[in-house]
């Protein structure tokens, strides 16, 4: 990668002119080609001098003896000359003399930009324990300007804390992350980026991190109930790293009883025909080198033909009938007492006439008086 940015130099009055020359950028191991020119010369020397002053070209004689730099193009008008190879050390001032009286002089930067290397991922222990505090560094050397570093996990950015250490004119680059490492981290893959002006690509590199940690088991059973005379399957469900095995089977905390029906095969454990005597507690158990897990599952046989597997639900129905019972008593509660309340008002209505009789007789005359006045009010509706 070369670039070239041009500086023209102004002139000074009846003295003349000062040479044109232009700043140029190039990667390390790169070529530059350094250019001074002048619009007119009267026959004067054109010169390129080094950052350490040192004579490189006066017209078109080598004055230093570095095989990496050439001539180009020597006229009384130009000067051109070509550093090959370039290292971080060519970076600097170059001058350009034009060998007037007073001499003239242009300056022309010659920016060497380091090439990062390959990042490099350190810190990984393999495998880490789950719960461990690991602290992963992605490193780069080299760069000019200093590189940039970015981590990413999976495919998820993440930051790290950036250390910058210059050596020279290049700088050391390095970015860490920390964590606690659980079961969830096992296969992740974390990536460090190199990002620099230098680079058309990104620089990358990866490593996976690997997690062991103790099992846990569960046992995986089927949907339907398990009835009488059916084939019958569990399996123990594990996770754990490095893989526990082998899965040990169990009933009742002793061994399976009958190991013609009860067949078992890797995590398998099938029964191939179910009766009464299965019912009990299955258990199965697993180990790793960090631990032991074990799970369990409570087996009951029903009876296809008994009614509480196909029948009506009896003690559903109780309940309803129970219910409406109740409501039924509760109606006839208040019905009998709104019509005693209705009846005992009908006889006092009766009784009116002989509240305020002088005696028994006249009483029984006024109340029969109130029965027959009753009566006429009765037909007279009618």
């Amino acid at each position: 990668m070369l670039s070239v940015a041009g500086t023209k130099s102004k002139a000074k009055g009846g003295q003349g002119q000062f040479p044109i020359t232009q700043n140029v950028t190039v990667v390390e191991g790169g070529s530059a080609n350094m250019t001074c020119r002048v619009d007119y010369n009267d026959n004067t020397s054109l010169q390129w001098s080094n950052p350490a002053q040192q004579t490189l070209f006066f017209g078109d004689k080598k004055a230093l003896r570095d095989n990496r730099i050439e001539l180009i193009r020597a006229s009384s008008q130009e000067l051109t000359i070509k550093i090959g190879d370039v290292s971080l050390s060519d970076d600097g001032l170059y001058t350009c003399s034009l060998f007037t009286m007073p001499v003239k002089t242009t300056k022309a930067f010659l920016t060497v930009l380091g090439v990062p290397s390959r990042p490099e991922i350190t810190g990984f222990t393999k495998p880490a324990m789950e719960g461990d505090i690991i602290t992963l560094t992605c490193s780069t050397l080299g760069s000019k300007p200093a590189a940039n570093i970015r981590w990413f996990r999976n495919d998820k950015e993440v930051q790290g804390s950036k250390e910058l250490n210059a050596t020279g004119k290049s700088f050391t680059v390095r970015s860490s992350l920390q964590f606690q490492v659980d079961k969830g981290e096992d296969g992740v893959a974390y990536t460090c980026s190199v990002e620099h002006v230098s680079l058309s690509n990104l620089y990358t590199t990866t490593e996976v991190l690997e997690v062991h940690y103790a099992p846990l088991l569960e046992i995986s059973k089927p949907q339907i109930d398990p009835l009488e005379g059916q084939y019958f399957k569990l399996e123990c469900v594990s996770i754990g790293n490095p893989i526990p095995e082998p899965v040990l089977w169990s009933k009742d905390g002793g061994e399976l009883p009958d190991i013609e029906r009860m067949i078992v095969e890797g995590r398998e454990l099938t029964i191939t025909t179910l009766n009464k005597t299965d019912n009990g507690t299955y258990r199965c158990e697993a180990s790793n080198h960090l631990g032991t897990s074990t799970a369990e599952y409570k087996l009951f046989v029903y009876d296809p033909n008994a009614l509480g597997q196909h029948g009506p639900d009896h003690a559903l129905i109780g309940g309803v009938v129970a219910v409406v019972v109740f409501i039924t008593l509760c109606l006839i509660i208040v019905l009998g007492r709104y019509l005693a309340r209705h009846k005992g008002t009908y006889l006092t209505h009766e009784a009116k006439g002989a509240e305020d009789a002088p005696d028994a007789d006249t009483a029984i005359i006024n109340a029969e008086g109130n029965h027959l006045h009753a009566e006429e009010k009765k037909e007279y509706f009618i």
